[in-house]
């Protein structure tokens, strides 16, 4: 079984010139890093294209990708999610790699991640950072990053173990597919959340993590940040769980209502009165609230289920890894 395994990643490995092969990276101020950047992915993937997106840097971020030897595009709209957007919008490819451009990611990783992805015919394969350095990965942001990892678990079942790594191989039909709505850097956790949602073929491979290049600065903010993609996660599981949300909104606003009318009733059949009538009111208008809102759950519901069947339908128009070429279609 393992010389079959080595056999099919070797031909893998082997067909990597058959298909074409994006690099994504996109940037904002990252003059320090972002010619080893491209220089190490043109040496790692010299079958790749390098394509930098500039995200208005004020620094010399675009011409050191120039030199490098990158295709350098601007991006006006400011944020990741924006950059990435326009990339999987623009850059036509069998295969894409997206990656970050402050050279804190392994190059060389990248031929196992594609060749991972043709074997299994996978749609996404995320790279799980390993540190190598202590200083490449701040204490708050590992704890952060298992928080809102084991919060997706939770909520849509089991996810990665590095969920918002920056650094990952994708399928065409994943990127041509995937309906991207956020700006800033919420996009990890939405490319997770989409994967999950629809059930696709996906992986993780450990690859090296290190520190910044000296002059490099992260834009990163640990409770800034946090928030808005903990704020992604809430919004999307109630666009992708309405039932659930507000089945349980309503639950609870119909216990209140229990809890509130049980002296009520009770004072009813001992007295035959009703003396406690802004209470059986409130009682009243909470169990009508509990059942509009479980209502709601049930008609948004079927709404975002038509729009999970049109998402699998755009993902499915579109053919596996390993397909385009053998059939003479990308």
């Amino acid at each position: 079984m393992a010389k079959k395994t080595s056999t099919r990643a070797a031909d893998a490995y082997a067909s990597f010139g058959r298909y074409t092969i994006a690099v994504l990276v996109p940037c904002f101020n990252e003059e320090a890093a972002i010619g080893k950047v491209v220089r190490d992915f043109r040496a790692a993937l010299p079958e790749a294209s390098v394509f930098v997106y500039d995200n208005n840097s004020t620094d010399g971020t675009a011409a050191a990708a120039r030199a490098g030897g990158a295709e350098v595009f601007q991006e006006k709209h400011q944020g990741k999610g924006f950059v990435v957007r326009r990339m999987f919008t623009d850059v036509e490819a069998d295969i894409y790699v997206l990656v970050d451009g402050d050279a804190t990611y392994d190059a060389p990783s990248a031929r196992k991640m594609i060749a991972g992805m043709l074997t299994d015919r996978l749609d996404m394969v995320v790279a799980t950072r390993v540190h190598r350095q202590q200083s490449a990965y701040r204490a708050g942001h590992v704890a952060g990053n298992r928080l809102l990892t084991g919060f997706v678990a939770s909520v849509f079942g089991p996810s990665f173990n590095d969920m918002l790594s920056g650094y990952r191989v994708f399928s065409r039909r994943f990127v041509k597919s995937f309906p991207l709505l956020s700006s800033g850097f919420e996009i990890e956790t939405e490319l997770t959340i989409h994967a999950l949602e629809l059930g696709l073929a996906v992986a993780e491979i450990d690859t090296p993590y290190y520190a910044r290049a000296e002059g490099s600065s992260s834009k990163l903010n640990t409770w800034r940040d946090g928030f808005r993609i903990l704020g992604t996660i809430i919004r999307l599981y109630r666009a992708e769980r309405p039932l659930s949300l507000f089945g349980a909104i309503g639950l609870a606003f119909a216990i209140a209502s229990v809890g509130f009318a049980i002296p009520v009733f009770v004072t009813y059949f001992e007295t035959g009165l009703v003396p406690r009538l802004p209470t059986a009111l409130l009682s009243t208008g909470l169990m009508v609230i509990a059942f509009l809102s479980i209502s709601v759950g049930l008609v948004l519901d079927t709404v975002t289920r038509g729009r999970r069947e049109a998402k699998l339908f755009a993902y499915l128009s579109h053919r596996a890894p390993g397909e385009e070429r053998r059939r003479g279609r990308r």
